[in-house]
């Protein structure tokens, strides 16, 4: 039962930290295929805690919130709510820093079996070109503690599964047209030369001409970020007819994709954040 004290009073670090690793116990049953009931977990915690049912619902999407900022998982149940307390950050912190393994091992969990790669509903629309949005601090501070586009990047498991599932999407792609022909032709560059193309796998369009994909993987939603190296840049201009970059997103709940076609400016930010180093 809601303490009514407890009405309209800032939540503190306690009950912060009760809901966080509740949150994260639901998401982890979730990736993993578990099952569980969204409203047993929230009367258990309201009993626990005190808060009333809107109040613990409302900070749920809190959460999901910061989690889509950090390119993270989160509910499907609690959409992002933006307007949070400064507080849900630090306990955010509190909680990824005692568990590292969140981000290092929440790969594909059951992702090639989630959705068909022939379905229409696989690829979507990229999301629109925005001016950049301020952070609060303190989320800032959290997103560069636990940056995504380094998380990503460093994740060979995840990068290597999502160049695997392109290469089924497009293999299905091409049966769907009509064309095995071509679908037997599709190659995983990436895994069978080595990185250094500009591009991770070799398809075709249905007509024969060749799609050069570059493929970059998340567990986030659309908007998380990812970095662009200098060569799959060259690459998408030498190349701009052919070159496309595949964003798989959402790869360990629901394996999305939308397409980018250059010229990249138009359709991305583009921010250079790291130098190369030398004496000559």
């Amino acid at each position: 039962m809601a303490d009514e004290e407890k009405i309209g009073r800032p939540w503190d670090d306690a009950e912060l930290d009760a809901i966080v690793e509740d949150y994260f116990a639901m998401l982890s049953a979730e990736l993993a295929g578990r099952a569980y009931v969204k409203s047993h977990h929230s009367a258990a915690l309201m009993e626990r805690i005190g808060r009333t049912h809107r109040s613990v619902e409302f900070k749920h999407q809190n959460i999901s919130a910061v989690l889509d900022e950090l390119g993270l998982p989160w509910i499907a149940g609690y959409k992002p709510k933006r307007n949070y307390q400064n507080a849900i950050f630090d306990a955010i912190d509190r909680y990824l820093s005692a568990h590292l393994e969140v981000g290092a091992t929440q790969v594909i969990g059951t992702a090639s079996n989630v959705i068909h790669p022939a379905e229409p509903a696989f690829f979507v629309p990229p999301p629109s070109l925005d001016a950049k949005m301020e952070r609060p601090p303190r989320l800032e501070k959290l997103v560069r503690k636990f940056d995504p586009v380094e998380r990503d990047f460093r994740n060979r498991a995840l990068g290597k599964a999502g160049e695997a599932f392109v290469v089924t999407t497009e293999k299905a792609r091409l049966a769907v047209a009509g064309r095995e022909d071509l679908a037997d032709k599709v190659r995983w560059v990436a895994d069978l030369d080595g990185d250094g193309a500009g591009y991770d796998v070799r398809s075709y369009e249905p007509s024969g001409e060749e799609r050069l994909i570059e493929v970059k993987t998340t567990n986030g939603g659309a908007r998380t970020p990812f970095f662009l190296t200098r060569n799959e840049h060259d690459m998408s201009q030498a190349c701009a007819d052919q070159w496309r970059l595949y964003r798989v997103h959402l790869f360990a709940q629901k394996p999305s994709v939308f397409t980018l076609t250059p010229p990249l400016a138009q359709v991305v930010h583009l921010r250079a954040e790291t130098w190369r180093a030398s004496f000559q």
